[in-house]
């Protein structure tokens, strides 16, 4: 048995910037939530997919904005994409999917903790978590846990993530405190790059275990005095940025294995929902009903 972990959130924006603009008959947007539901019925018709679960970032902040207030706030998302969360929600709903709306935490945490909770599980063969975000790939863990790239059509397990970023997966939180990540407005800290950061890395493993002095380095790094000094003034910086970029694992996840069992969308609740929103030609598109 496999587990489909999605990143709604990560669904709605690919979606919202890249189909063109489409209105409800009330003049509501709706591109990112049709993008959506396209996308979750490709996934469930093509990927035999039998148990599944969506997460998504219910508010814009988390307690990550507490520890470093210019993490990203989404002041920069569209308000007529911050509006269609709600309608995302109840359309993953009307499609018989199990969805997280994730407050207080980010749905990379709640992705993290369900991973780790399902590929527990003895029923369980692999736990994909569907999702292209660097980030994530910190809880990949070996063949169990891996994440997929479905619009490249590309699977990381842990070999996947050390050949990709030359580092081992739990080293990722490491990766993204030194290099910083433009994305979520971590800046990681001065001259360090993704070459000279995996190299350490990798062979120290964690950023507190790295020497204090290159001349204890056992690797060639190019700098590597320049960087032994950024470091040195910068470490406990590193280390608060790697903090905000470790996915949490343990959040309680409350539904079952069998909660997340796949039984169809709802006959009345998916059309309905469909008709409403102006999306009539995709109410027939599920293959299966409940």
């Amino acid at each position: 048995m496999k587990v489909y972990l999605v990143d709604g959130t990560y669904e709605l924006f690919r979606s919202h910037f890249g189909q063109p603009p489409r209105l409800a008959p009330d003049g509501m947007h709706v591109s990112a939530v049709r993008g959506l539901i396209q996308s979750l019925l490709a996934l469930l018709r093509e990927g035999k997919v039998t148990h599944i679960a969506v997460a998504f970032d219910s508010e814009v902040k988390s307690f990550r904005n507490e520890l470093f207030p210019a993490y990203k706030d989404g002041s920069d998302t569209p308000e007529e994409l911050k509006m269609q969360f709600p309608l995302a929600e109840r359309a993953v709903g009307s499609l018989g999917i199990v969805y997280w709306p994730v407050r207080e935490y980010e749905a990379d945490d709640v992705i993290g903790s369900a991973a780790v909770k399902y590929s527990r599980n003895l029923e369980v063969d692999q736990v994909i978590i569907c999702s292209p975000d660097k980030d994530l790939s910190q809880v990949v863990c070996e063949k169990k846990i891996v994440c997929l790239d479905r619009r490249k059509g590309v699977v990381l397990d842990e070999k996947g993530v050390l050949e990709k970023f030359g580092i081992l997966p739990i080293s990722m939180p490491d990766y993204l405190g030194l290099v910083g990540d433009t994305a979520d407005n971590i800046p990681g800290i001065p001259r360090w790059g993704a070459k000279s950061s995996s190299t350490l890395l990798n062979r120290y493993i964690h950023i507190e275990d790295i020497p204090n002095t290159y001349e204890l380095w056992d690797v060639s790094v190019r700098g590597a005095a320049a960087l032994s000094l950024s470091l040195e003034d910068n470490r406990e910086k590193a280390c608060l940025y790697r903090e905000i970029a470790t996915v949490r694992t343990d959040l309680e996840i409350t539904e079952t294995l069998k909660e997340l069992e796949w039984l169809g969308a709802s006959k009345n609740l998916f059309p309905s929902l469909c008709r409403e929103l102006g999306l009539g030609n995709l109410s027939n598109r599920p293959q299966k009903w409940q």
